[in-house]
């Protein structure tokens, strides 16, 4: 059973890094069709102002892919938590809301900061349980550890 699961583990995290190379491939080859695009998108700037809104689309898209890519290769609650934010974000931005649309936006991005900040101080938490005398006597022997032991002086003889 515990050989299954070891497995089943290897072949996910193949899997993932197969699904992170197909992101990556779809990243570089939107950045090379945006600078592709880039030279007649300042010329199509001045003429609509709705073309900003197009590329500005493109752009989050592309940040939310890098930042996608980041949590398929380092996954933790930090790289989540940020694709949530900019999904959010680029929803907040780009889309055509409501004010009460932005506002419970607004209030998404807070409540997953407040969310990232609650796992960051729980997990020092977790560190800084020990006793605080733990912490003096293991910092005491760092110290005998980090300086050299005095040798003997050969030139007093």
């Amino acid at each position: 059973m515990h050989k299954l699961k070891k497995l089943l583990q290897i072949a996910c995290e193949i899997l993932e890094l197969i699904a992170a190379g197909f992101v990556l491939i779809g990243l570089v080859l939107s950045v090379l069709s945006l600078l592709k695009n880039a030279g007649s998108l300042f010329p199509a700037l001045l003429d609509d102002i709705s073309v900003f809104r197009h590329y500005l689309e493109e752009i989050f898209i592309l940040v939310i892919g890098i930042e996608f890519l980041e949590m398929l290769c380092r996954p933790n609650a930090d790289n989540v938590i940020q694709v949530l934010v900019f999904l959010v974000a680029r929803h907040m931005i780009v889309g055509d809301t409501s004010p009460y649309e932005d506002l419970v936006s607004v209030i998404s991005i807070v409540l997953l900061q407040i969310l990232r900040k609650y796992l960051h101080a729980d997990s020092k938490k977790t560190k800084s349980d020990r006793h605080p005398i733990l912490d003096v006597v293991n910092h005491s022997k760092s110290e005998q550890t980090d300086t050299p032991a005095q040798q003997p002086d050969s030139s007093r003889r």
